[in-house]
C-alpha cells in the first residue's frame, strides 16, 4: 500500500520538525561550550544527533512507502539562555511540543486507515516517553543544586558522560 498524501505531507512536516530540534539543540550546545560548561555542551550534541537521526528514520519510511520527502526552510533557533535550568526547561517544553506532533501524526494515521505508518509511529510515542522524562530529570537536578557551584560542576560532569547511541540503518530501528 503506499502512503496517502495526507499522511506524507505531515510526515514532511515532522522532518522538518525533528531537523529544527536538531539545530535548536545544536544552538544549544554552542552556547553552553562558549560558556564553558562543556557537559552540558556534549549532552546537547548528542541530543541533536538524535534528531537528525529521528529525520532520517521519517525520510526513509516516506521512501520505502512510495512517497516523497519535500523539505521546508527550517526556522532561526533561539541563541542564547540565561541559565542551565532556562536551557533544560526550554528542552523539555520542546520535547512536549515533539509529543504532540506525534499524537497528531497517529490520529492522521488513524484516520487514514494507514495501520503500518501507525505501528511506525509506535517507536516515536515511546521515544517521547522517555525524552521527556531525561529533560524533566536533569530540570529536576538542576533545581537540587543550581545554587551551588559544586553541585553544578558534578552535575555538568554527568551530563558528559552520555554518548551517542549507534546509528541504525533500516526503519524500524
Amino acid at each position: 500500500m503506499t502512503i496517502g498524501k495526507k499522511m506524507t505531507d505531515a510526515l514532511n512536516g515532522q522532518i522538518k520538525e525533528e531537523i529544527f530540534s536538531a539545530y535548536l539543540y545544536f544552538a544549544m550546545a554552542a552556547d553552553y561550550e562558549s560558556k564553558d560548561w562543556p557537559g552540558v555542551a556534549s549532552w546537547m550534541k548528542v541530543q541533536a544527533q538524535e534528531e537528525m537521526g529521528h529525520a532520517f528514520k521519517i525520510y526513509n519510511w516516506i521512501n520505502e512507502r512510495g512517497g516523497k520527502a519535500v523539505f521546508e526552510a527550517i526556522d532561526k533557533p533561539q541563541e542564547s539562555w540565561d541559565s542551565a535550568l532556562e536551557l533544560f526547561e526550554g528542552a523539555l517544553k520542546h520535547e512536549q511540543h515533539i509529543t504532540a506532533c506525534f499524537y497528531n501524526l497517529v490520529k492522521i494515521a488513524r484516520e487514514e486507515g494507514d495501520i503500518s505508518t501507525e505501528i511506525f509511529l509506535q517507536w516515536f510515542v515511546t521515544e517521547q516517553v522517555e525524552e521527556e522524562a531525561n529533560a524533566s530529570e536533569i530540570v529536576g537536578k538542576i533545581k537540587k543544586v543550581q545554587d551551588s557551584q559544586n553541585g553544578m560542576y558534578m552535575l555538568d560532569k554527568e551530563l558528559s558522560i552520555r554518548s551517542a547511541a549507534p546509528a541504525q540503518s533500516d526503519s524500524q530501528s
